[in-house]
């Protein structure tokens, strides 16, 4: 786990570190902020082995892209305990970043972001889930 100590937010964890976090930590909570279509066409973690689900809760809405205006007041509904652990995932670990921080100014203190993310950065084919990301990692996950 990487410290944060210039951003608004608690750190980075990696793929593996959530997972850890996730099975581990009963107050450890995954919030996926990608969008709609990517969970129904990219695929979503499957937490369901140690009987959890992510909380789907989008940073930014599909198609605008425009940040979700309500994406701090769902977090508070669907985590209420401020003291849980929010682990932030997006597609490539960027979009997390500033949801862990929105998370933090909503007074979440141990908002994370998952680096790398679901899918990874492109390789030199442009391609996605080579290069890092849950998936890259072998980590539980389902599609649609």
């Amino acid at each position: 786990m990487i410290q944060n100590q210039t951003k608004k937010y608690a750190g980075d964890v990696t793929p593996v570190e959530a997972w850890n976090f996730l099975k581990f930590e009963v107050h450890s909570v995954l919030i996926d902020c990608r969008t709609k279509p990517e969970w129904s066409y990219v695929g979503v973690t499957d937490l369901s082995e140690i009987n959890k689900e992510q909380l789907n809760i989008s940073w930014k809405v599909f198609p605008e892209m425009e940040i979700n205006p309500v994406f701090q007041k769902e977090i508070s509904e669907a985590c209420p305990n401020k003291d849980s652990k929010l682990l932030f995932l997006c597609r490539s670990g960027v979009r997390s970043i500033d949801a862990a921080i929105s998370a933090c100014e909503a007074g979440y203190n141990d908002a994370y972001n998952v680096l790398e993310g679901f899918e990874g950065e492109k390789d030199v084919n442009g391609h996605r889930g080579q290069l890092g990301g849950w998936k890259f990692h072998g980590l539980p996950w389902k599609q649609g």
